[in-house]
């Protein structure tokens, strides 16, 4: 066995036999912000033999404060966050199989993932996301580790298709409107216990340990040093449309036109193409440059400042309409610009 986990291997529940697990197994990541930066770092540093790891956006000063793989280089460079990533999880271990992806996540990708993963690891901002992670976990018979956090709490539990209700069933227990980063700000404590414990339950189920993975809702409030244990196996419901007895996994079911979105936690609004008719990183800067707007390019993307906002396209036509919070403007200004 590898010297580089002999203190993880004298873990009695670990040992080599669950060591040998972890090292065959292959956990997919969803955002690699202050959660998923943790996640990816410590299952790196555990020896998870393949890691996929998705995220959309690209780093920025205000993420210094809590997203751990970054540095002010990366953000001056606004480098696309799996990019930095996979350059510093490689300075930690370079054998690891790493696969990124630049991109926001849909129904198609997730189901591509979810075929191939051991684990999903839940390290994104908002309910549609983890939605579509729930159907094709459910779908795909693979376990997935929630976790949110905001101000100084956080919450995490470990689904396991067919051994519990699943994120769906829990919707309407939860709140109808939610405290975000944006809102609430957030401290880096509640991040890393957050995804610490989120990687207890990856390890627990990775090495064979899964009768000690958690059975209920884990919430806990570091500021206010409190913390809460809630059983959700009485809200299954039969009627599901992800996990009933006649499930249609209806977040799989994408839209292929045009979709326009508010990014949770940012003055943002994201548009996605129709898969027909791309924008490229050139014709961006050509109408930049035909605008006599400032434009900068990168081999990731085209940075454009027009009619007030900042936008980025990214190579895959994805483009960000930061400075506004109303899709419909985001829709208004998308076909001024591209018709």
């Amino acid at each position: 066995m590898d010297e580089r986990y002999s203190r993880q291997t004298l873990f009695k529940p670990i040992g080599n036999k669950g060591q040998k697990q972890i090292e065959t197994a292959i956990v997919t990541v969803i955002g690699c912000g202050a959660l998923g930066s943790a996640i990816v770092e410590t299952l790196v540093r555990a020896g998870i033999g393949e890691i996929h790891l998705v995220d959309r956006d690209y780093v920025e000063l205000s993420n210094l404060q809590r997203q751990q793989l970054f540095t002010e280089d990366d953000a001056t460079s606004m480098l696309p966050k799996v990019i930095a990533a996979e350059k510093r999880l490689k300075a930690i271990r370079n054998n690891v199989q790493l696969y990124t992806y630049l991109d926001t996540l849909d129904a198609q990708l997730i189901e591509n993932l979810a075929a191939v993963s051991t684990l999903i690891m839940d390290a994104t901002d908002n309910f549609e996301t983890r939605l579509l992670i729930n159907d094709a976990a459910v779908k795909h018979r693979v376990p997935w580790i929630y976790g949110a956090c905001v101000g100084s709490s956080g919450v995490i539990f470990p689904f396991v298709p067919g051994e519990s209700a699943c994120f769906r069933c829990l919707i309407p227990v939860l709140p109808a409107t939610n405290e975000t980063c944006d809102t609430a700000g957030i401290i880096s404590p509640a991040v890393q216990i957050t995804a610490a414990l989120q990687c207890a339950e990856a390890m627990k189920w990775l090495s064979g340990n899964r009768e000690a993975m958690r059975k209920k809702v884990h919430h806990f409030n570091l500021w206010e040093n409190t913390q809460l244990d809630i059983g959700i196996s009485r809200i299954q419901n039969e009627h599901c449309e992800t996990c009933g007895v006649q499930p249609t996994f209806p977040s799989l079911h994408s839209s292929k036109s045009t979709s326009y979105a508010v990014l949770c936690g940012r003055d943002a609004v994201q548009v996605l193409p129709d898969p027909q008719r791309p924008i490229s990183l050139d014709h961006a800067e050509t109408i930049g440059r035909h605008m006599q707007v400032p434009v900068k390019r990168t081999p990731y993307f085209v940075e454009l400042f027009i009619f007030d906002h900042r936008m980025v396209l990214f190579g895959n036509g994805r483009l960000l309409i930061h400075g506004i919070r109303n899709v419909s403007e985001g829709r208004k200004l998308y076909h001024q610009l591209f018709g």
